[in-house]
């Protein structure tokens, strides 16, 4: 079993409710989702066409591409509707003190 390890990429305050910031990581760029669930973390680029998910929209936990309109949940990065057939890989995000931090990178 292994342990994550996390680190703060932003405030919550920076990243208002049915928003996302995009953070650029050792892993690729990441893109923050502030859903009313909470913070979820996904690679930012779609599985399908290489767009940028950040040019996306934010609905609810679904975030559509902005290519071809494909969805994934980014709870947990799983396709929801065609064209794409592969998920977003997703991240662990926890909130403490007012930051958000994201784990499974470097």
């Amino acid at each position: 079993m292994t342990t994550d390890t996390f680190r703060v990429v932003s405030r919550t305050d920076d990243i208002p409710q049915g928003k996302t910031l995009c953070i650029s990581t050792n892993a690729g760029e990441v893109l923050i989702c502030h859903t009313n669930e909470g913070f979820y973390a996904v690679d930012n680029l779609c599985t399908h066409a290489a767009a940028r998910m950040s040019e996306g929209k934010l609905k609810g936990c679904r975030i559509l591409c902005p290519l071809h309109g494909a969805a994934f949940d980014v709870r947990d990065g799983s396709v929801l509707s065609k064209p794409a057939r592969e998920g977003l890989r997703s991240y662990p995000v926890k909130v403490e003190n007012g930051d958000v931090l994201l784990g499974g990178i470097s």
